[in-house]
């Protein structure tokens, strides 16, 4: 099979679309043949070589997100059958003509969707349910921040949230991308790089602040997600963009409740994966197929190019998805 490997730790250039033995399917795992696979930042990590693949996964093939259609099925596969559409998380080997999944991380892919709309689903979906509905426990009537507004993880949460219904504030970095998250159903985006989101959430919610945080910052940024949390607000870390240590008031921690809390997910064992998975395809999933969120596709590249793809995804000029497509 044709596969995208990691040729040593580096930029871009050391990607490299070679020819790879297929996968061996065990029991309770699918066969995939790929046809669309997401791009994620820890894609990047990886091939810079500061996010090792996890044990069972390919070490020197990225790739979290795939859609594609099941080749053949392993002992003790009971839902999926040999010929289905499905789109699945991974821990890794994503960016290859074919990929192995256990059965409990594939979803059936929503009806009125194409492979490229589905590769971008699994990894944003199930990060921002796990995180936000799961870890943050983002209750309808409740106001959600969420940094990044017009990233893959942004995008899906806005829509998430507010279909889900709930308020939700973004920061973004241009006019543009903040434009943009208002039309996908933000209430009200801040440009980080013109105003203090600090200022702006405080005086958009007469003080009161936000019940839920979702920040793949970090850093700098701790101190005044703190301070514009309402009582017993919730901080969800997903990323450390900006370092990963802050200097925080414990004091104001224990005078309003708040609660910090993060999580990775590429890490968790298959039963918890699995769950995200059941969660999405009964509360989410039908919003999709409704047409109430919607994934958002800013470039598809073939599989060839995936240099571009990457260097876009650091450029970090995208508005959603970056999705690699295999001919």
């Amino acid at each position: 099979m044709k596969a995208v490997v990691i040729t040593q730790p580096g930029g871009p250039d050391v990607l490299s679309v070679v020819d790879r033995s297929m996968p061996e399917v065990g029991e309770g795992e699918v066969l995939v043949k790929v046809l669309a696979a997401g791009i994620n930042r820890p894609d990047i990590a990886q091939r810079k070589g500061y996010y090792p693949a996890p044990a069972g996964a390919p070490v020197d093939i990225p790739g979290l997100e795939i859609a594609g259609i099941v080749e053949y099925i392993g002992a003790q596969v009971g839902r999926f059958k040999v010929g289905d559409v499905v789109c699945a998380l991974v821990s890794g080997g994503g960016y290859a003509e074919y990929c192995m999944v256990p059965e409990g991380q594939c979803l059936p892919i929503p009806e009125g969707l194409n492979f490229v709309e589905a590769a971008a689903l699994p990894e944003t979906f199930f990060t921002v349910w796990s995180n936000v509905f799961d870890r943050g426990n983002l209750k309808p009537g409740e106001s959600l921040l969420v940094h990044g507004g017009s990233s893959g993880i942004g995008t899906t949460a806005i829509q998430m949230a507010t279909a889900m219904g709930s308020t939700v504030y973004v920061t973004a970095g241009t006019e543009e991308k903040c434009l943009f998250c208002e039309e996908l159903g933000a209430v009200k985006a801040f440009n980080y790089k013109k105003e203090s989101f600090k200022d702006r959430i405080l005086d958009s919610t007469e003080g009161k602040g936000v019940d839920v945080i979702l920040d793949m910052i970090g850093g700098n940024y701790t101190s005044d997600n703190l301070q514009v949390l309402a009582e017993d607000g919730r901080l969800v870390l997903i990323n450390v963009m900006n370092g990963r240590e802050a200097t925080i008031d414990l004091l104001e921690v224990m005078r309003r409740r708040l609660t910090i809390t993060g999580s990775t997910l590429r890490n968790r064992d298959i039963a918890f994966k699995s769950a995200i998975a059941q969660n999405l395809e009964k509360h989410i999933w039908p919003l999709i197929s409704a047409g109430k969120i919607k994934p958002v596709i800013y470039q598809e590249f073939p599989v060839e190019e995936v240099s571009k793809a990457h260097l876009l995804m650091e450029s970090s000029e995208h508005m959603g998805k970056i999705v690699l497509t295999f001919t």
